[in-house]
């Protein structure tokens, strides 16, 4: 494998952008498969979940590998619907580069913003694809100004759609200065020099094209002022290099599921976007330095790799998907599981395509592959060598904000239940799973309904266990209001030895939004590090168990000021007990306080029913934000509490003659209003 010829790329866009048709086409004419699978019959190969085919939507985010022109693109197809942004989210932590699909009609959807923001976040230098120029009511470069306005970025058209609507027949290559018409079966497009009747406006877009890369490019500059022609290949490089420093989009258009603009889309994914050793270094933490570190994609280094995704194999047990950063592993090795503490002994390594794999004797620096027979793996743990003890930045996933009760039809399908929600808990880091002590219920949280219902769906149909759920409820959060200090003693005598602990903490609430914080501001010489584990451990605990309420505890910061310690008479359990009171105490006395789950709303609705629509949600007790105007009717853009939105779709059914839809993601936990 050479790293310099690989691209790690996503596809992301907004439900019904055209994600998945796109991938099935890029996997058709890159010759990965022989016949194109369409999602709307339910056949596309990386909708390979039972559940895809039925709803026509992505659930789990399909990894597979293509060659095009030499090089080997390794392809994450992400889904659309907010209830399962954690797949995004994982995905675009282990890309190099990606592509956001757009509609033509609808332009930039609020999914789309979240899935931009969130690549933002990761500094993934992105193209973007302008699908469905066949659509009535297409329009490129209104798609082009919305992303400008909407998405704070700068897209840079590098073509031209040829016709529009029902006319649309082709791309126009402002690069190269031809047109390409695409025969469905042929692999390769048709080029031809530019119609006379489009000269003058491809000409124009070029002289933008060039504007825009001047101001980065001294070589392109002079060429322009000197009046010469700018040839195609300093065009391609200076992208290339705006589009890697995310100065420029580059923005291409086509219409996935008629067969046209997709080669191009191949050929600007191998041209523009970045090598796995052309991002900025991997951030990591040194455990033994206590520093942070960057880690080069080098394939002679030390190995280091990221487990972004686990997943059940009936058959093979867990599939974990690593992307590896640094170093190599062989297969039938052993790796080291910096998160767990422990080795974990690889069976057999696979590279993925979709649900299918092939066998694979090494993974590389800048690679993605799948291995088979680490049992303790999860998502977010970082594998490498004991000699080496560094781990990747973590990856942040939002908090389930809804529960389900689920409950066995058979007592003897209990303990199966159980093992079944530990699987895809561990599949799945925004699903949750809780037991009452005192009723012995089972609860289950996610993301939304949708999410919920397709992992209940799961458990009865995937894992073979007859089960019923319970009415949706909100989880609620708790944190605090004020800072408090606090000194628990703990003395207790177990099995005839006197155990004792004494710990001084102060809690304070933090800005919403930013998590839990534990900190040391005491000497800690002379204290065991297990003793400070069973205190660290103690609290960690003590998070997830909450306040008065036993929700969990968010935004609370914990600094350990005071430890008392003697060699005599101290234990691991005495110290993780005292932490646990020593939170509950500080905390009550620390203005304790309930929070409830905000959601983001967008409702989509013709022009006629908005003032409905918006009524609908003030009665709701949401606030509206403001409405766009768009070819299709009005997006109206709102927030409002979790719990006022059960049943919101039957509602705004009915009083829209179910013409208006709406989509909403958690925003922010607030103080819950009396």
């Amino acid at each position: 494998m050479n790293i310099r010829t690989t691209r790690n790329i996503g596809i992301m866009a907004h439900i019904d952008a055209g994600k998945t048709t796109t991938t099935e086409r890029i996997l058709y004419y890159s010759g990965k498969t022989y016949k194109i699978g369409e999602v709307d019959d339910g056949e596309a190969t990386m909708d390979w979940m039972e559940q895809e085919q039925e709803r026509g939507i992505t659930i789990t985010s399909a990894a597979t590998t293509t060659y095009w022109r030499d090089h080997q693109i390794n392809i994450i197809d992400t889904p659309g619907h907010v209830d399962f942004t954690a797949e995004v989210e994982r995905s675009l932590r282990v890309l190099d580069g990606a592509i956001a699909v757009f509609s033509a009609v609808d332009g930039v959807e609020p999914q789309s913003e979240t899935v931009w923001h969130q690549a933002d976040r990761y500094r993934v230098p992105r193209l973007a694809y302008v699908n469905k120029m066949d659509r009535l009511g297409a329009d490129f470069d209104a798609v082009l100004e919305d992303m400008r306005k909407k998405l704070g970025a700068r897209p840079i058209a590098v073509m031209l759609p040829i016709g529009r609507e029902a006319s649309f027949e082709g791309v126009l290559d402002l690069v190269a200065m031809e047109e390409l018409r695409f025969d469905g079966d042929s692999l390769a497009p048709v080029r031809s020099p530019v119609a006379p009747e489009r000269l003058a406006e491809a000409k124009a877009a070029r002289e933008r094209l060039i504007d825009a890369l001047s101001a980065g490019s001294d070589e392109i500059t002079s060429l322009y002022l000197e009046g010469k022609e700018v040839p195609a290949e300093l065009l391609r490089r200076e992208l290339r290099a705006a589009c890697l420093a995310q100065a420029l989009v580059p923005a291409l258009c086509g219409a996935s599921r008629r067969n046209i603009g997709v080669q191009p889309l191949i050929d600007a994914v191998v041209d523009y976007l970045p090598a796995p050793d052309e991002v900025p270094p991997a951030k990591a933490f040194h455990l033994k330095k206590e520093e942070d570190i960057e880690v080069p994609c080098d394939g002679a280094g030390n190995p280091l790799g990221l487990v972004f995704k686990v997943q059940y194999d009936r058959e093979a047990g867990p599939l974990c998907f690593v992307r590896m950063y640094s170093g190599s592993i062989r297969n039938a090795s052993t790796v080291y599981n910096q998160n767990k503490k422990k080795r974990e002994r690889i069976t057999r390594l696979l590279r993925m395509h979709a649900n299918k794999s092939e066998p694979m004797d090494e993974v590389q620096a800048g690679d993605i592959a799948v291995i088979v027979g680490m049992k303790l793996a999860q998502t977010g743990d970082t594998i490498g060598s004991e000699g080496w003890p560094v781990i990747l930045e973590k990856m942040h996933f939002p908090e389930p904000v809804i529960s389900v009760a689920i409950e066995p039809k058979t007592l003897s399908d209990r303990e199966k239940l159980k093992e079944t929600l530990e699987i895809l808990a561990k599949e799945d880091p925004t699903f949750t799973t809780k037991e009452n002590d005192e009723t012995g219920q089972i609860v289950i949280s996610g993301m939304g309904e949708l999410h919920l219902d397709v992992l209940v769906t799961r458990i009865i149909r995937d894992f073979k266990i007859q089960a019923k759920q319970g009415n949706p409820q909100v989880t609620y959060r708790e944190s605090i209001t004020k800072k408090a200090t606090h000194t628990e003693r703990y003395r207790k005598t177990m099995a005839g030895k006197e155990t004792a602990a004494g710990l001084t903490i102060t809690a304070e609430p933090l800005p919403r939004g930013t998590g839990n914080r534990y900190a040391k501001q005491v000497r800690t010489a002379g204290v065991p590090d297990e003793i400070l584990d069973a205190v660290e451990r103690g609290f960690e605990s003590a998070f997830g168990s909450g306040i008065q309420f036993g929700y969990p505890a968010v935004d609370v910061g914990i600094t350990l000021t005071g430890i008392e310690y003697d060699e005599m008479t101290a234990s691991t359990f005495a110290f993780e007990a005292c932490a646990n009171m020593a939170f509950d105490a500080a905390c009550r006395e620390a203005g304790p306080v309930m929070l409830e789950p905000v959601m983001k709303v967008d409702i989509a609705c013709p022009k006629e029913f908005l003032g409905e629509a918006m009524s609908l949600v003030s009665q709701r007790g949401g606030i509206i934000h403001g409405s766009d105007s768009k070819p299709a009717g009005e997006l109206i853009r709102a927030e409002a509490p979790m719990v006022a939105m059960f049943g919101f779709t039957t509602s705004l059914r009915s009083v829209s003659q179910g013409r208006a839809s709406f989509s909403m993601e958690f925003s922010h936990f607030e103080q819950k209003r009396q």
